[in-house]
């Protein structure tokens, strides 16, 4: 099969699978992004929709307070007796979570708490007899204990009473390479078989296999282990793991995993974080052989613009730790989008912020924005003017921007306990703002080393003004070390802000 790679691209980490007849569901994480836990669509493993998401509605995650890097952790998707389901960790909130539908596209459950399975990265699988077993990695992100790691445990589990059935047992948890996580578990043939992801997360990640008659164990490791892995190799495609199995439509097998793509002469930056990938797989003697992850990228590039026409957001905008429709409208004033800020800015937990996950390597993303005239004092206070723009965000340490209060423009970067701004006057109304991601420089200068350079701009007069050109290696996930990737949109920093469009295009690099 011609496999595009990546298969999801931008931030769609820690994937997992189904297959149903001839349909494929895969589900991603999302940390404290609402909606959370995308689910997409596919036929033939190659053209994917996404077709809703599993949380969508206030309660469903306890992501309201959850610090940076908290929420929505490692999905697995399944189906049993006529019902899908998703089990995830709630990352130090509601904790270990199982939510059910009869329509991956959703509605989804309010998420049932499965009392005595405290860990990340549930795996869920049913014997013969319909006993439901629950595996997964046991790191406590609920008590406090995040420092403790027990290996991967495995429970039986009444997913009625949303209870284990007995206390939890260790199983098999690799090589001893570091932070097993990610336990998969098959029926194929005569034996059961546990996959995990091993060596951490970063460039060191791996998939091992093994294998028992029970799916309970005992099981046996692959002598061959780690099965796949891109760890010191000059592949384009770095931290390979956290693997999910499934049969193809032409009756073959593959993993779909994570992995990232890091950039500069050292390869020591990923813009875009953790994405989805896959590859072919064998089975020889009984094992499952994994083909290297190949980049091959779509051809031509894509474009998105939404001009805010339709009552309800494309689905692929996203917030942070709140829902879209708590700061944004489309209905308002039809025909634009308005973002009202609550005081809070893109440094703050919750900003009124809506992104979409940057999907290419080489992106532009631009918007007519309009924060009324200075004198319209349509800010949060009396006679304050509203403000408001474009950012690509990481995380609230983490992010560049260029916004305008009608007067003045002013691009911001922030990096940490670092921040710079530059500022240029504005003209008279709505002004167009962009954000461009170039390729860095070639040559052996240190702007060589960087995953790409991030350009802040504003057309004025018809001509292209560049308030800023920045290093990209300070939003990426090596620098920001969040888990999720680069998301970029429109923000409201005070008052109410008003877009006409929204554009966004993008390519691989040259």
């Amino acid at each position: 099969m011609n496999l595009p790679n990546p298969l999801i691209p931008g931030f769609n980490p820690d994937p997992s699978i189904v297959k149903v007849g001839a349909d494929y569901y895969l589900a991603t994480s999302t940390f404290e992004y609402l909606p959370g836990i995308p689910v997409y669509h596919s036929t033939d493993l190659v053209t994917w929709a996404r077709i809703g998401h599993v949380v969508d509605r206030e309660g469903q995650l306890g992501s309201r307070e959850v610090p940076t890097l908290g929420g929505a952790w490692a999905p697995t998707i399944r189906f049993h007796n006529g019902l899908f389901y998703v089990a995830v960790t709630d990352a130090m909130a509601r904790g270990t979570l199982v939510f059910t539908a009869t329509d991956p596209a959703g509605p989804w459950s309010d998420g049932l708490v499965i009392e005595g399975a405290i860990g990340i990265d549930q795996d869920l699988a049913w014997d013969e007899d319909g006993t439901a077993y629950m595996t997964y990695s046991g790191l406590d992100t609920v008590t406090g204990n995040i420092n403790d790691h027990g290996g991967i445990l495995q429970v039986r589990v009444d997913l009625e009473a949303g209870k284990a059935l007995e206390e939890p047992r260790s199983v098999w948890s690799g090589t001893g390479l570091m932070f097993p996580e990610a336990p998969h578990l098959y029926k194929r043939g005569d034996y059961w078989y546990l996959m995990i992801a091993e060596g951490g997360t970063e460039r060191g990640h791996s998939v091992s296999i093994a294998r028992g008659t029970s799916p309970a164990g005992p099981f046996v490791g692959n002598p061959a282990n780690p099965i796949l892995s891109a760890r010191s190799t000059d592949r384009p495609i770095q931290n390979t793991g956290h693997g999910d199995l499934v049969e193809t439509p032409d009756g073959g097998w593959a993993m779909v995993l994570l992995g990232m793509r890091p950039k500069g002469m050292t390869r020591a930056f990923s813009a875009l974080g953790r994405e989805t990938f896959i590859t072919t797989v064998t089975w020889e003697d009984g094992w499952p052989v994994a083909e290297p992850v190949i980049l091959n990228p779509r051809e031509g590039g894509f474009a998105f613009e939404d001009d805010f026409a339709d009552a309800e957001l494309d689905g692929g905008w996203i917030a942070v730790r709140r829902f879209p429709g708590a700061f944004a409208s489309t209905e308002k004033d039809p025909g634009r989008l308005t973002l009202s800020s609550d005081g809070t800015g893109l440094d703050d937990a919750r900003p009124a912020f809506l992104g979409r996950r940057q999907e290419s390597q080489v992106e532009t993303i631009s918007a007519l924005v309009d924060a009324g005239s200075p004198e319209s004092g349509s800010g949060a206070a009396a006679g304050e003017r509203s403000s408001g723009g474009l950012a690509v965000r990481y995380d609230e340490a983490h992010h560049y921007s260029i916004e305008t209060d009608g007067a003045t423009i002013t691009a911001r970067a922030r990096i940490s306990s670092i921040e710079q701004s530059w500022t240029h006057a504005a003209p008279g109304g709505p002004v167009e703002l962009r954000i461009e991601t170039r390729e860095p420089e070639r040559g052996a200068g240190l702007s060589h080393l960087s995953s790409d350079t991030i350009a802040l701009q504003a057309v004025i007069d018809g001509e292209t003004v560049t308030l800023a050109e920045l290093d990209g290696r300070y939003l990426s996930a090596e620098t920001a070390a969040s888990f999720t990737g680069r998301v970029s949109g429109v923000f409201a920093s005070r008052g109410t802000v008003a877009f006409d469009w929204f554009r966004s295009s993008g390519r691989e690099p040259s």
